[in-house]
């Protein structure tokens, strides 16, 4: 017999990709559960599938930087609480952190696909699922956007929740209305600014030789982010073309605003609208 659950959560992650670097991503979860019926006639209580099995998602991967650990031109040094990793693109430049072990899912692949991912989380959410559980089935699914999106990482240091992680992101949508007419040509141009960013706040940027670890030798142009948060000391490196350093916080909100501004300096007579898009279904709105 089977028990399944749609939409039982959201996975808001970052991945590491040779070509596109950091690449935000926002995942529906379905599931599907094998099994005989307990003693109260159930596979497993509806509460307990979405308690349990989300908790084992959120702390497998929610939030965390997806790291191929198998990949060629990966590196990983593993520290008791800290952990460095090396990874190089394929423009020979290079994306390099140490943070807090939590703040990294390694996968024993070379490439992060959407497969993987789901065949990942089969294996550790099944071990921890009663006996009468006898297969499972991870489903995950993109939100299907019809308008141009954009995918972002980032970290946010004043967060108290897993948010604070500096290499977690999100697969998002934007509105922009000019005098409440929706602006086509305003959201591509969003869409492309923002495709595969690191979106980092000016306060966050230190020198090269402020990082605790060896930076690898590239031609490329550095950026280089840390902040000290409640899990710990986080460290990034990566390409400044690969970045943009904004003039506040990353939150949501925070990026309604810069957006909005950004475009009202264009058109200052006419009312802007900017809903900012957090991942699936929730966001920001700012108005000027």
């Amino acid at each position: 017999m089977k028990l399944f659950v749609r939409d039982l959560t959201v996975i808001d992650a970052s991945y590491l990709d040779a070509q596109r670097g950091f690449v935000g991503e926002s995942y529906q979860v379905d599931i599907t559960l094998d099994g005989k019926l307990n003693e109260q006639s159930m596979i497993l209580d509806f509460s307990l599938v979405k308690k349990k099995i989300k908790a084992i998602i959120d702390a497998e991967v929610d939030h965390k930087l997806l790291v191929p650990h198998a990949a060629e031109n990966c590196s990983v040094i593993l520290g008791a609480e800290r952990s460095q990793v090396n990874y190089i693109l394929n423009d020979n430049s290079a994306i390099q952190l140490k943070c807090p072990n939590e703040a990294y899912c390694l996968l024993e692949s070379e490439t992060v696909t959407l497969e993987l991912l789901e065949t990942y989380l089969e294996q550790v959410i099944l071990l921890q699922l009663p006996d009468n559980i006898t297969g499972l089935e991870v489903k995950l699914r993109n939100e299907q956007i019809a308008t141009p999106y954009y995918h972002y990482t980032h970290g946010l240091k004043k967060h108290n929740g897993n948010c604070q992680r500096i290499a977690h992101g999100h697969r998002s949508k934007i509105d922009i209305y000019i005098d409440d007419v929706y602006s086509d040509a305003l959201v591509k141009d969003w869409a492309n600014r923002w495709r595969d960013i690191y979106l980092v706040s000016a306060e966050d940027v230190i020198d090269k030789g402020d990082l605790s670890f060896i930076v690898l030798q590239n031609k490329s142009d550095k950026l280089c982010t840390a902040y000290h948060a409640q899990q710990g000391y986080f460290e990034l490196l990566l390409p400044a073309s690969r970045a943009e350093v904004l003039p506040r916080d990353t939150t949501v909100e925070e990026l309604a605003n810069y957006i909005c501004e950004q475009i009202k300096a264009r058109y200052s007579e006419q009312k802007i609208t900017v809903y900012a898009y957090e991942g699936i279904g929730k966001g920001a709105i700012t108005e000027r």
